[in-house]
């Protein structure tokens, strides 16, 4: 057997072990190992294993991600999802649909401070689902208006997988967070522009609520202040130069504790459970690493990339073909698999094959995060429309999935717009760094 059709054969070993429920990182170390003993014999694969988990995550870029975790962990208990749903509902939660759109709004900044798109959607829902079934939006609006709220919070930086990304690929975390800031803020907008339309086609969806006085509006912008000078003080750091990346990760860290302190909130179990859920999801995300790192070895001795790469060029496909076909095999992937797994197994694959037809590193990053959280919400098997069923009282999945199909033409659009027009991801990492 050729080490290209054993590479192939790993990896459809590693999808069956994943749909198996083997944890995805032990699914691609066990991978890896065999498929790296029957490609290279055990000594070569020994000294990959002695030294290759160390220099994974040894790397001090990696000190970045606890450290965003831990923002996240304490964000999340300080009580900022309701503060900033309630400050968006009395800024415009009187425009038709505005709730809605606030939901959207709320997701995309607690998303971006706490950095997964399914936390965000469970969290948001406990929130905002009671408030807008109280006022009479149909569930159809309101689930699907949380369900792609929930995948805004990977592309807004900052943006933990932005960061895996950036250390696998060797890129600036700055430059991707730059990046990710357009198709973010576009991602919203497109996602508000599919609420308006919605409600105009029908109106009984989303009953208009009355207007906020001036005491309620004030009191809306003072809620929302410090959580935008957090975000302000980390993202502003980065770019003004005063401190890296990983810096800005223990300051923003340090300010989520404090507003949580602020709030009265800061309880030694809060800090408990705050550090104990950072170690957790740490110590997940390195094993998936670690996971990733011995699965590359055996892919690149397979040669299978170049042999993709070389099968590509005979059959004349255009490179902008190409990103076409990996971005729709991304979309089914991501109806079973979560962003993170996602992107890990497969960046072994594409990635060397995207660099050889001369594409930008930085905007194939933000196409890859943008298309990995499609997936997770499109019918029949996205990841996040099962957490939002599982999160609301009586709600059925085919509401659910009735109501994302606005949003996911919006994605569809918001894609086309970032194939299409590389400068949307790549202007202001050229003009700010």
């Amino acid at each position: 057997m050729s080490p290209p059709i054993i590479g192939v054969t790993g990896l459809i070993c590693l999808l069956v072990l994943i749909g198996l429920r083997v944890p995805v990182a032990i699914a691609m170390g066990i991978v890896g190992i065999v498929g790296g003993t029957v490609l290279n014999g055990w000594f070569s694969l020994g000294f990959i294993l002695g030294s290759q988990p160390f220099v994974t995550t040894s790397s001090y870029a990696l000190s970045v991600i606890p450290l965003f975790v831990m923002m996240g962990a304490f964000a999340s208990r300080a009580g900022l999802s309701a503060s900033l749903y309630q400050s968006l509902h009395a800024l415009i939660g009187h425009w038709r649909g505005g709730l809605a759109s606030a939901t959207i709004g709320a997701c995309a900044l607690f998303g971006a401070v706490c950095g997964s798109s399914l936390a965000t959607a469970a969290t948001m829902a406990r929130v905002a689902v009671p408030e807008m079934t109280e006022i009479g939006y149909d569930r159809r609006l309101t689930s699907g208006a949380l369900a792609a709220g929930g995948t805004l919070g990977i592309l807004i930086p900052p943006s933990i997988i932005m960061v895996i990304y950036a250390i696998l690929t060797e890129q600036s975390i700055g430059r991707m967070f730059l990046a990710g800031m357009i198709p973010g803020l576009l991602a919203a907008a497109l996602y508000m522009a599919a609420v308006y339309t919605t409600v105009r086609l029908r109106p009984s969806w989303a009953p208009r609520t009355g207007r906020p006085d001036r005491i309620e509006f004030a009191a809306a912008i003072r809620q929302m202040f410090p959580i935008l000078v957090l975000f302000g003080v980390i993202m502003g750091g980065i770019y003004a130069g005063v401190f890296s990346p990983t810096e800005a990760a223990g300051v923003g860290a340090f300010g989520a504790a404090a507003l949580a302190w602020a709030r009265g909130r800061l309880t030694a179990r809060v800090i408990y459970e705050a550090l104990l859920e950072t170690a957790a999801t740490t110590g997940m995300l390195f094993m998936i690493l670690i996971g990733t790192s011995v699965l590359q070895f055996f892919i690149e001795t397979s040669t299978l990339p170049r042999v993709i790469v070389d099968w590509i060029d005979a059959l004349g496909m255009p490179p902008i073909g190409v990103i076409v076909t990996i971005l729709a095999i991304y979309v089914v992937l991501g109806c079973f698999l979560d962003s993170l797994s996602m992107m890990l197994i497969t960046l072994p694959l594409v990635f060397p094959m995207v660099t050889a037809l001369g594409y930008d590193p930085i905007w194939f990053g933000v196409l890859v995060v943008s298309v990995v959280e499609i997936g997770l919400i499109t019918p029949p098997l996205g990841m996040n429309l099962y957490v939002i069923t599982a999160s609301v009282d009586r709600l059925r999945f085919e509401t659910v999935a009735a109501g994302v199909m606005p949003f996911l033409l919006a994605d569809a659009i918001r894609l086309a717009l970032l194939v299409s027009i590389p400068a949307l991801s790549l202007a202001l990492p050229a003009w700010l760094m």
